[in-house]
């Protein structure tokens, strides 16, 4: 007659449950930290002691900059093909946030009669002459599409070189700069 095994007695060791229910919310909580070079704040008062802007005001500045320029590009094509509007208004409108959320002045809506860029920015980030929009609306929802997913994929490529708020913020506009490729190419199908 086989001896029956004792129930299972406490040996003081953790179980195995434990301990990974233990790294898991350890591995959670250090990548919700802000890091070293995260002081916490907004990273306006990031400045070096000779008063240059710091890497994050640069960036912050650099995307606002950018999806200004994209708002032109939106501005440019609305004024060519105002039958687009009520496609490309929606993401326009969200661009315009994109710009606010870097610390950018944004732009007003645009009148047929006008598309030309606010004076508020500075003239070299107004839209490059190749940004005018072409003949026909297809090509003129393609050029925005391109100009869309080329700017989410520098804004990802950029998100090793700032610390964590403004690497959060560079994704999620990333993001939607990815989803509004898709948006206006899927809808041209």
């Amino acid at each position: 007659m086989p001896f029956p095994l004792p129930p299972r007695a406490p040996s003081g060791l953790p179980r195995r449950r434990t301990l990974l229910a233990s790294a898991a919310g350890a591995a959670l909580l250090a990548g919700c930290s802000s890091g070293p070079r995260d002081s916490g704040g907004s990273g306006k008062e990031e400045e070096s002691a000779g008063g240059s802007p710091s890497v994050t005001e640069r960036a912050r500045a650099r995307a606002a900059r950018e999806s200004h320029a994209l708002v032109g590009r939106y501005d440019a094509v609305l004024a060519a093909h105002p039958a687009l509007t009520e496609r490309l208004a929606p993401l326009r409108a969200e661009v315009v946030r994109h710009v606010e959320a870097f610390g950018g002045t944004p732009t007003a809506s645009p009148t047929p009669s006008s598309a030309a860029p606010s004076s508020a920015m500075p003239s070299s980030s107004a839209p490059s002459p190749s940004s005018s929009a072409p003949v026909s609306a297809k090509d003129a929802v393609a050029a925005l599409a391109a100009a869309e997913r080329t700017l989410a994929d520098s804004r990802a490529a950029a998100l090793l070189d700032v610390p964590g708020e403004l690497a959060r913020l560079l994704a999620s506009v990333a993001a939607a700069g990815a989803a509004h490729a898709y948006l206006l190419t899927e809808g041209a199908r």
